[in-house]
């Protein structure tokens, strides 16, 4: 029989009919700066984020207490805490947005004065909740929608780094990889593939400096072509990239430009693809 998240809250001794549940996951954000990554790297911030609301949505969270979720890059749901949360009021002075550059206006949002509250405290990065099919509303009453537990982990921890040759990612979600998988990119060198989800095309590239593929790739984050040739002469692209083959620790530029060479061989990238050189 499945264990349900309203069945912890009243065992905490909550009256359920005093909760809100929240899942915070805003398409919004800026990199780095999604509702998952803010309380992963900064409470300060998510804390923030979590207390200045909508002026539309105060009926709906006037409750003692909201219950927390992110939403995380696996698009899990993520219990981090249970908030004491009271007195409500228009924002007194712009501020920065935590998640993304902008500013709340004065009077443009409530401000809430939240706290976190001890009950569940233990369980905090560490319990999932299947939140349902679809888009479902972010902003839930618990004594109307119970949620089913789906694990409880003894740590909080991110998702393992599935290996080089099972790396696929879209360049507009690099910067919000777990900082592990961005220290294993950052050490390794070798040849990737960037393929244009427009045109279908590809690209082969190696990297051969300091910082591995982790800074070649922020190369295309940051300008849109990397100082390539064929991607100067088009429009930026959100390119999928993949890890075609890893250099040991002793192979040379010149070894990794060969290991490119070959592949651009195989792949038949410049008759193909966007390789022009």
């Amino acid at each position: 029989m499945p264990i349900m998240f309203n069945s912890i809250l009243l065992t905490a001794g909550f009256n359920l009919g005093d909760i809100r549940l929240l899942r915070h996951k805003d398409n919004r954000a800026e990199k780095g700066r999604s509702p998952y990554e803010l309380w992963r790297d900064n409470r300060e911030q998510f804390d923030l984020y979590q207390a200045t609301q909508s002026v539309r949505n105060e009926s709906k969270l006037r409750v003692p207490y909201w219950a927390s979720f992110v939403g995380t890059p696996s698009d899990e749901t993520l219990f981090v805490g249970i908030y004491g949360v009271k007195n409500p009021r228009l924002l007194e002075q712009d501020t920065p947005m935590p998640h993304r550059n902008g500013i709340d206006k004065a009077g443009s949002c409530y401000i809430y004065d939240i706290s976190p509250e001890p009950r569940l405290s233990d369980l905090i990065g560490k319990l999932l909740v299947d939140w349902g099919l679809g888009e479902r509303a972010w902003i839930q009453r618990a004594d109307k929608q119970d949620k089913q537990i789906v694990e409880l982990r003894t740590e909080f921890k991110e998702p393992v780094f599935p290996g080089f040759l099972n790396f696929i990612e879209s360049l507009s979600k690099l910067n919000k990889l777990p900082k592990s998988w961005i220290a294993v990119l950052q050490s390794s060198r070798g040849i990737y593939l960037l393929t244009c989800p427009k045109t279908k095309e590809q690209y082969v590239g190696s990297a051969t400096g300091e910082g591995g593929f982790w800074r070649r790739w922020q190369d295309y984050v940051q300008t849109g072509h990397g100082g390539d040739v064929a991607l100067k002469s088009r429009n930026p692209s959100d390119y999928q990239v993949s890890i075609l083959e890893v250099a040991g620790t002793s192979v040379t530029v010149d070894g990794i430009m060969e290991m490119e060479r070959l592949w651009k061989l195989k792949l038949q990238s410049r008759e193909m693809g966007l390789n022009r050189n």
